[in-house]
């Protein structure tokens, strides 16, 4: 138990570290990559991001989309990628490939959909490499360069408020 206290405690440190030194990138890129990182126990419907990245003109394969469980990776067989606290180490180390390998993708957008105040969750869209993170309200407004003020059930509330706000920044590319 004093360990699992430890192992938080290095987690919070690589975390505002992870904040800290981030450096915002902003300019005119369309957005043509989409990663997502999801609470599967709050909301499990996969369907509406693929809706979302069709909306957005991006392309079926360059959206990923990762789910995060606090039960056990086999309560949700129906997810190519879902993870639990298991898979994170001491210092914010990441313990499987798939999700590192996911990390390591530079998309051009990280939507962080989620509204508990975990941990894990947090460190997933802090060391993720993507150019332009958006959320939605989040106890930590540091994570995100562009929060949405929604409900977590709201997904259409977000959706529209989301391609509205991409399309003043000049993110969304036009249909060819």
């Amino acid at each position: 138990m004093i360990l699992k206290g430890f192992k938080e405690k290095s987690n919070i440190k690589r975390l505002n570290k992870l904040v800290s030194i981030r450096n915002v990138d902003v300019n005119n890129s369309k957005i043509e990559s989409l990663g997502v990182i999801m609470h599967i126990d709050e909301i499990d419907d996969f369907e509406l991001f693929r809706s979302l990245a069709s909306d957005l003109n991006i392309r079926p394969k360059n959206l990923k989309v990762i789910a995060f469980s606090n039960g056990k990776k086999e309560d949700h067989n129906s997810w190519d990628m879902c993870f639990d606290p298991k898979d994170f180490g001491w210092r914010g180390t990441i313990k499987d490939v798939e999700l590192q390998s996911f990390l390591d993708t530079k998309f051009d957008a990280l939507i962080s959909y989620y509204a508990k105040d975990q941990l894990e969750l947090k460190l997933l869209t802090a060391l993720s490499k993507a150019k332009f993170k958006i959320g939605i309200l989040q106890i930590d407004e540091r994570l995100n360069d562009l929060i949405i003020k929604s409900n977590i059930s709201e997904f259409n509330v977000f959706k529209d408020e989301l391609i509205k706000y991409l399309t003043i920044l000049n993110k969304i590319k036009n249909e060819q």
